[in-house]
């Protein structure tokens, strides 16, 4: 026992965790309701009442920090505390409440107490020791109490002392005994007993805590590591990873539980290996859940073996299972299941027999302490059990990872067996498997055609979980081997080191390596079309597309679509790519059809065979995007994207999300948009993808554009030319896209000479070098950008070239796009009649084909038009609609914009009959006082707004705009608003 003086904090034997300062964090973080009802109890306390606190939950959800957290806010209230923490397997008759009793007679003058504890001495000792100054009673882990003990804290319960005393009660309901059980759910019936049940700790406050544990550690967690690799001009200027994403993931596979939250970011936990591994730091994972491994110690000998071969076999067991491997016998093994269950270490599923652990996390801390003797027995028994029984190849992996290295020709087998059935949900672990096998394969005299095929598949699943170097070096030291390798493997390998190369942004590289493999095979090509020759040709393809050059593959992957048999299954990849390249290069016509007919194959496949192929979904999502089939679109890139979760196909992965913010700009879905782009963004830089992270991080600029205030113009376009720089140092494809994304940043953030030198720099004369389908749009807005630096003649040039582009592609939203810039220039030579008109029917389309922020922007910019042909009513009208649309869709910016639109169709009418406007104030030496904000909210109250209405308008509080009107008045000399008018129309304004 240990003291801190009269009012310190005693404690008993207890359990604490690793890492004081874990623990402090975990007790402050995303707790406010409990830390709130900690405050009342002590509030309550120092009234001069009583309480008794109840905390129930999951082991490790926080109960223990809890009550240290009570016990540091009554000591600050300058209470005493005492802390007894039951322990696991006493002996001992009475241990809790006896620790108890000899602290308080520890604290009397008097002798101290001998004897067992006698419960109305106990409550008599307890309301004089907290009658002074209040005390509190804090008993951990009452579930552990004996008989004796927890007969005594039941009577506590039912008759607590009076006065100043709180009592508080951690335990674990599953193993809490039927006497206190009952003792407290009658308590809790009364009211007498507050019951607080901590919850999961949510996503933020799990990001929180990795962040405390990595600044103590100083360690950053998978993926994140700088890329130091890159010359400092391409080197990113803040870390790769998303905190936050990693904590999503971590947050799940935790479930939110604080201890287990924290052996596994000790473990280095990655999502690619969970849930077969906890994580790569087995030290770190033993440190982290050395508290866990105390549930243990208590259990019988049986029971401890039983626990130790159900974690080798895994989540689920059965006890004929656990019994055969350990050798303990069926009734022997039912006993022991029977004392993990009552130490509520494995709990029963709800059918088949089955059984798991607690939490996943237990089973792999339970494996990382077993014997290595026993774990070696164990999975060699588990490996003949389940090839007998022709289990998965999954589940027999995880045992021949253990053995293949004593020679075991059935573990060689079984790794490599289960690293084809893993490469598509698991592909970091189909990875090490693979590269296990390579290790214990026999070697010899050059590379067999068995190393071949694994390497070459090793190769794959680390592209598909983005270790691109890992599998770039391989596929090389592969192809070193050339003269070793038949002519279809070489194919094969060309194939996967092009797309490698292709995937990292070497297009130069990636270029001469499929060029190499493509000289050997035949012209023309047999039909039916090998598996790896098409493989080849589908990467020649990717390569050429991502140039931005795919007009040089174009004949060759029409070729290869037309001799692939039906049956074969690249073929709807050459179909998919022939449809997607032509739609590239602008031959919209030819591409169609092509579409229409791979959609229709597509919809007809199962869920199962269509997630087996997410490259011909992304491919035939993203034409659909260019031809404006924008529902069907979203259709097959959403299904593509499930097939892509976790740790599979990153790069893929990232086209997907890529292509769906392309998307939900158009459409509006400006959140949606905002987390895609994070997202692809995140996974790019994790796999040293730069174009990828360059164009995720320009859409989302274009996203960040509408949703914050006019104010943030500027980083917003800082964001978007760091995106587009990104994109640009691997020339090719994408960076051609950010041109246009960047270029529409620029325009409507107020620099439309930026937008016009962003456009024609990169994309030549009349914009050929950017990208076709888009090339209207793009034409259009060069038109409105040179509009709006004054020059008018190359606007008409520009709208000339965007009519006659929209019009050969024929596609309604380019035409659109069109039409706003022809009504512009209508606009700016006085002809609002027709520039209204054009006006209207492009807002119209723009609303029927459910684009928000077009149709907003459109009635914007219309709005002085229609107020010149129409009326001031319709011009409002038009406002109105504008604020609407933008509003539904979050578009911040839009409101702002048709703020001030308003205030420029709406000028005051002073009693007097004159009319104060816009160009007269500003020309007022007086106005020259006044800051921007000052002079908007100036001219907003002499058109009699109130200061509810400005605030609504500018968004701010009402608070704030009182404080600059204040500032106006002492500016200008005057000392009401009824003065204002007069001193910013007149001029004449007392300057002191």
């Amino acid at each position: 026992m240990r003291r801190r003086g009269c009012a310190g904090w005693e404690r008993g034997s207890s359990l604490l965790l690793e890492d004081p300062a874990w623990e402090n964090s975990a007790e402050l973080v995303g707790r406010p309701a409990e830390l709130h009802c900690l405050s009342e109890l002590v509030r309550r306390m120092s009234t001069g009442r009583g309480g008794v606190l109840e905390i129930t939950g999951e082991p490790g959800i926080g109960k223990t920090s809890l009550l240290g957290q009570l016990a540091q806010q009554a000591v600050a209230a300058g209470a005493r505390v005492l802390r007894v923490h039951a322990v696991h397997g006493t002996t001992e008759h009475g241990q809790a409440v006896g620790e108890l009793l000899a602290a308080l007679e520890g604290r009397r003058p008097a002798a101290s107490h001998t004897g067992p504890p006698v419960e109305p001495d106990l409550r008599s000792l307890l309301g004089s020791w907290a009658a002074d100054q209040g005390g509190v009673l804090l008993l951990d882990d009452v579930h552990l109490c004996d008989e004796q003990s927890a007969r005594a804290v039941a009577q506590l319960l039912r008759r607590p002392p009076s006065g100043p005393f709180a009592m508080a009660l951690a335990h674990r309901p599953r193993q809490t005994g039927a006497l206190l059980t009952d003792a407290l759910e009658r308590g809790a019936e009364t009211g007498d007993v507050i019951r607080l049940t901590p919850s999961p700790l949510d996503t933020q406050a799990t990001s929180t805590l990795l962040g405390l544990w990595r600044a103590r550690t100083n360690t950053p967690f998978p993926g994140t590591a700088p890329r130091n690799d890159l010359p400092a001009a391409r080197r990113p200027s803040w870390e790769p990873m998303n905190q936050g994403a990693y904590a999503e993931q971590l947050h799940a596979a935790s479930g939110g539980n604080p201890r287990l939250l924290q052996i596994l970011a000790a473990a280095r936990w990655d999502p690619d290996e969970w849930p077969l591994s906890a994580g790569p730091d087995r030290d770190g994972l033993r440190r982290a859940a050395a508290p866990l491994l105390t549930e243990f110690t208590a259990l019988s000998t049986v029971a401890a073996t039983t626990a130790e071969v159900a974690a080798v076999l895994g989540d689920p067991f059965l006890p004929a299972e656990v019994a055969a491997i350990s050798g303990l016998g069926v009734e022997r093994t039912l006993g022991a299941f029977t004392e993990l269950s009552a130490a509520d270490l494995i709990r029963p599923l709800p059918w088949g027999g089955r059984y798991a652990f607690r939490h996943p996390v237990l089973g792999h801390v339970v494996l990382e302490h077993a014997s290595p003797s026993l774990r070696l027995s164990a999975h060699s028994a588990a490996l003949e059990l389940l090839t007998a029984r022709r289990a998965p190849a999954v589940q027999r992996a995880r045992h021949a990872e253990y053995l293949v290295g004593s020679g075991s020709v059935p573990a060689l087998q079984g790794l490599i067996e289960g690293a084809a059935e893993a490469t598509a949900q698991a592909p970091a672990t189909a990875a090490r498997w693979l590269g296990l096998a390579l290790e214990h394969l026999p070697t010899g005299t050059g590379i067999s055609a068995t190393r071949a095929v694994l390497v070459l598949d090793c190769c794959r699943a680390l592209t598909a979980v983005g270790h691109l170097r890992e599998a770039r070096s391989l596929a090389h030291e592969l192809l070193r081997h050339r003269s070793d390798l038949p002519d279809d493997l070489a194919v094969r390998a060309y194939a996967v080191c092009g797309e490698v190369e292709r995937l990292l942004g070497r297009y130069q590289e990636a270029d001469a390596v499929v060029h190499a493999g493509l000289d050997l095979l035949p012209r023309p090509l047999p039909v039916p079309l090998p598996g790896p020759a098409a493989e080849l040709i589908t990467t020649h393809g990717r390569v050429q597309m991502f140039r931005d050059a795919y007009a040089q593959a174009r004949d060759l992957v029409r070729e290869a679509a037309q001799a692939a048999s039906g049956a074969d299954p690249m073929a709807p990849y050459l179909r998919a790519l022939a449809a997607f390249g032509d739609t590239q290069l602008g031959l919209l016509p030819e591409a169609a059809p092509e579409i229409t007919e791979c959609a229709r194959l597509v919809d007809a496949l199962p869920d199962a065979t269509a997630a087996s192929m997410p490259e011909v979904l992304a491919m035939l999502g993203c034409s659909e995007l260019f031809h404006e089939r924008i529902h069907d679109a979203y259709r097959h890139l959403e299904r593509g994207l499930d097939a892509t979760s976790g740790g599979s196909r990153r790069y893929l992965r990232i086209n997907q999300l890529v292509a769906l913010c392309h998307l939900d700009q158009l459409t509006g879905r400006l959140d949606a948009l905002g987390r895609r782009a994070r997202e692809a963004e995140l996974l790019a830089r994790m796999i040293g993808a730069d174009e990828g992270a360059g164009i995720a991080l320009t859409l989302r600029a274009t996203g960040l554009l509408w949703t914050r205030p006019c104010r943030d113009t500027g980083r917003v376009i800082e964001i978007a030319e760091e995106g587009h720089a990104l994109a640009h140092a691997v020339r090719g494809l994408r960076a051609n896209v950010t041109v246009g994304l960047l270029a529409y940043v620029q325009f409507y953030g107020g620099h439309p000479a930026d937008c016009l030198r962003t456009l024609a720099e990169a994309g030549g004369p009349r914009l050929r070098g950017l990208l076709p389908p888009w090339r209207a749009s793009l034409l259009a807005l060069a038109s409105t950008a040179a509009l709006r630096c004054g020059d008018i003649d190359a606007a008409r040039s520009w709208a000339v070239a965007a009519e006659a582009t929209a019009t050969q592609l024929g596609l309604p939203l380019q035409q659109q796009h069109v039409r706003r810039a022809q009504a512009e220039l209508h606009a700016a030579v006085g002809d609002h009649d027709a520039a209204a008109e054009l006006f209207h029917q492009a807002a119209e389309a723009f609303r029927r084909a459910g684009l928000p922020v077009e149709h907003a922007l459109t009635l914007l910019a219309g709005a002085r038009s229609a107020h010149t042909a129409g009326g001031r009513s319709r011009a409002l009208e038009w406002l109105d609609s504008a604020a609407k649309v933008s509003r539904g869709c979050g578009a911040r910016r839009i409101l702002e914009e048709v703020a001030r639109a308003r205030a420029e169709l709406t000028p005051p009418h002073p009693a007097d009959g004159s009319v104060v406007t816009l160009s007269n104030l500003s020309t007022n030496p007086a106005v020259a006082l006044l800051s921007n904000r000052e002079r908007e909210i100036a001219r907003l109250a002499v058109m009699g707004r109130s200061t509810k209405e400005i605030a609504e308008q500018l968004f701010l509080s009402a608070r704030t705009v009182d404080t600059h009107l204040g500032n106006i008045y002492r500016k200008l000399g005057i000392r009401s608003r009824a003065a204002l008018l007069h001193a910013l129309s007149s001029g004449v304004a007392n300057i002191p």
